[in-house]
């Protein structure tokens, strides 16, 4: 990856990797899966006035601890006002990480990203270009994916960070490498606004 920076005529871009376009595109295809899966079937009784405007959502908190770190609870010490907040606002909440990820993914398509296989041994660059409006999207959906990895991980300290980083596990270590880079392309996105 080549970092974001500014252009002088506004916009800021990034160049990246085949593999890494694919890479950022299929992690925020799973954000977009997990969500999509929970906005299934409502748990509680729709209010029927606050179904007419698409307000009525989930009661329980989600088992899934990913979906319990990207959806919290706003009352922590409450559950009967935590359950009221959720069934009002976590599917707007989810649609709109839905969509942060969507934007994610279509400024990748935009910048050259094609799902075919045979692109990955390409050395065709993939240049993604973000107005203000992809910017946010961009940084909203890269600080999910990274909250999805640190819960599988089990990254909630800097010590834990260091600990899943030196693990023999393969499999883990190569995670724990795909968290430190997202947290480099973030870090180069919010360089790039300064």
């Amino acid at each position: 990856m080549k970092p974001f920076k500014r252009r002088r005529r506004g916009g800021i871009f990034a160049t990246f990797e085949p593999a890494e376009a694919h890479m950022l595109a299929n992690l925020s295809g799973q954000v977009v899966e997990l969500l999509r899966d929970r906005n299934g079937v409502s748990e509680s009784e729709p209010d029927p006035l606050f179904a007419q405007v698409g307000m009525t959502g989930p009661l329980m908190p989600p088992d899934d601890p990913v979906l319990r770190r990207l959806l919290p609870d706003a009352y922590r010490d409450d559950p009967d006002d935590a359950a009221e907040f959720r069934r009002y606002t976590e599917q707007s909440l989810s649609a709109a990480k839905v969509s942060n990820a969507e934007l994610m993914i279509g400024s990748l398509v935009d910048g050259g990203l094609s799902f075919d296989e045979s692109d990955l041994e390409s050395t065709k660059q993939i240049e993604v270009e973000l107005d203000a409006e992809t910017v946010q999207a961009w940084l909203r959906s890269l600080t999910d994916i990274r909250l999805s990895l640190a819960v599988r991980l089990g990254i909630e300290t800097d010590e834990d960070l260091m600990l899943v980083g030196a693990s023999e596990d393969e499999a883990i270590s190569a995670m724990a490498e795909i968290y430190d880079w997202l947290g480099y392309v973030q870090e180069s996105l919010v360089t790039s606004l300064s």
